[in-house]
């Protein structure tokens, strides 16, 4: 296959934004490293995040990249903050919007399904992801369906959309780039924004190459677009049905409005003449005063950009075609009824914490085993099944990044820490975590052995043979050495130095 870029795309003179990803400097590998895969799924047993981060980090090339794309897009969101006075404002706006329509979440749905209806658009509901994949299901074959066109979409995700589909002689064709190739791939996207950013450039022209008939030896960004492109618009133009997502309802006007930077979500819309919708319930907003509140956090925040490129509003069908909105549930009300995780539901996938995190960066979002990675994933993945994801809480240095970048302001590393609070309780911790757990509450439960074990533990540490010290249970030392040990503690400090002057000046 031989694609020919358009001229202003092969002009190395031609003019570059200065945001998003259009001043980033290209990233090129030195050596050709085939691409870690992500977690190994088995049924309902835990996700072991770890053991896929070690081998994400063990391809440095990968590893490298990943973590310089994303610091990359964290300092462009810091330099548009900076240029916003009231930055802190819209974030707290944001929150207050929030929460108030989260708290009035029943009457905000009804009023959007009957303003919606009142614009022609049909208006279903789905308790889960199944239901979801049914309603869409029978509508699709109501009108004869079978190639169906979509653009990005988290909950479609959540739902085995594509999966579903497959089973049941549905071709669903990705529109996004990303996405496009993740799904040639046969890989879940890695980050709710930038889908593909685990891969290497090298790896996209392997995917390609094998899938689409391009040349596997030119890795170049934009003959691979243009190659994408080429394939994919014959199937676009002769698709029967579009679907979108929505990033913000706005429930006064019975509206959505999908934001994107390739305007896939357009073409998914308006090129067949049957759109359908998938919608979470908590993306509602009372009305179009609010909307700018977000417009102008949600790009800045994902990727350093002052605004997406398309910020569409769908009100209606167009006449002679035919719009669906299904408003899915899938665990949401559950979660809203959840005293510490509910504020989880004010998340407008930005993906602003993935970006910040350093273990997001350095592990690969496809290592959580999940939809949603990284901070926020931490704390949603576990409301879906709190067995399956019970390790991922632990999968975090706890440090607040994450928290200091939401625009919504969720306290995500303090639900971090409460969901390991959680789990505990539930009993749904490792063995290995369980005995160490055990064993150090006896300790810290009494001052008497507290401070009885600090000398021979110290002892332990600087005379123990090696093999004894780095074990499976140290999982400190698997990746670290184990720290010197102090020459006294501080309680033997203070009694050596303090606590005679401290009775001195009581007396």
């Amino acid at each position: 296959m031989t694609a020919e870029l358009h001229e202003e795309l092969t002009d190395p003179h031609a003019e570059q934004l200065d945001h998003g990803g259009a001043s980033s400097q290209p990233l090129k590998s030195r050596i050709s490293e085939p691409q870690p895969r992500g977690a190994k799924i088995r049924g309902n047993r835990p996700v072991d995040q770890s053991e896929a981060a070690n081998r994400f980090m063990a391809a440095t090339e990968h590893e490298a990249m990943h973590d310089a794309r994303l610091w990359d897009l964290r300092q462009k969101r810091d330099k548009e903050m900076h240029g916003i006075e009231e930055w802190e404002e819209l974030r707290d706006l944001a929150s207050g919007i929030k929460e108030h329509t989260l708290s009035k979440l029943d009457y905000y749905l009804e009023l959007f399904e009957k303003n919606a209806t009142a614009n022609g658009i049909k208006v279903h509901w789905a308790k889960d992801g199944a239901e979801h994949n049914a309603i869409v299901l029978e509508i699709l074959r109501s009108k004869g369906v079978e190639l169906l066109i979509k653009s990005k979409s988290m909950l479609t995700e959540e739902c085995g959309f594509r999966e579903f589909m497959a089973h049941n002689n549905v071709e669903v064709i990705e529109t996004d780039l990303g996405e496009r190739i993740q799904q040639l791939d046969d890989e879940a996207p890695s980050h709710v924004v930038v889908p593909a950013v685990h891969k290497l450039r090298t790896d996209v022209a392997s995917v390609f190459a094998k899938t689409i008939g391009s040349d596997p030896d030119n890795a170049d960004a934009r003959y691979l677009t243009e190659c994408q492109r080429e394939a994919t618009r014959p199937l676009i133009l002769s698709a029967q049905a579009g679907m979108t997502g929505g990033n913000f309802v706005v429930a006064e006007t019975g509206t959505f409005v999908v934001c994107t930077n390739e305007g896939n979500a357009d073409l998914s819309a308006n090129t067949p003449p049957l759109h359908i919708a998938s919608i979470g319930i908590e993306k509602l907003i009372p009305g179009l005063n609010e909307l700018p509140v977000f417009i102008r956090l949600l790009s800045r925040s994902a990727l350093g950009s002052p605004i997406t490129q398309y910020t569409s509003h769908f009100r209606g069908p167009r006449e002679g075609g035919e719009m669906h909105v299904v408003l899915v549930d899938n665990g949401r009300s559950e979660r809203l009824g959840m005293e510490k995780f509910w504020p989880g539901l004010k998340c407008i996938r930005c993906g602003a914490c993935m970006n910040t995190c350093p273990v997001f960066r350095r592990s690969g979002g496809l290592s959580y085993g999940a939809t949603y990675a990284g901070p926020i994933g931490l704390i949603i993945d576990p409301t879906f099944n709190v067995h399956k994801y019970r390790n991922l809480p632990y999968s975090s240095t706890m440090n607040g990044s994450c928290t200091n970048v939401c625009p919504v302001k969720i306290n995500i590393h303090e639900q971090i820490a409460d969901w390991r609070k959680t789990l505990a309780g539930e009993g749904e911790i490792s063995p290995v975590k369980k005995v160490m757990m055990k064993a150090a509450g006896e300790v810290l439960a009494s001052p008497m052995v507290y401070r009885a074990s600090l000398p021979l533990g110290r002892s332990a540490l600087r005379h123990l043979p090696h093999f004894m010290l780095y074990n499976k249970l140290n999982t400190w030392g698997r990746k670290r050495d184990v720290p010197e040990t102090p020459k006294q503690t501080f309680n033997e400090w203070y009694r050596k130095n303090r606590k005679s002057q401290v009775e001195g000046e009581k007396s």
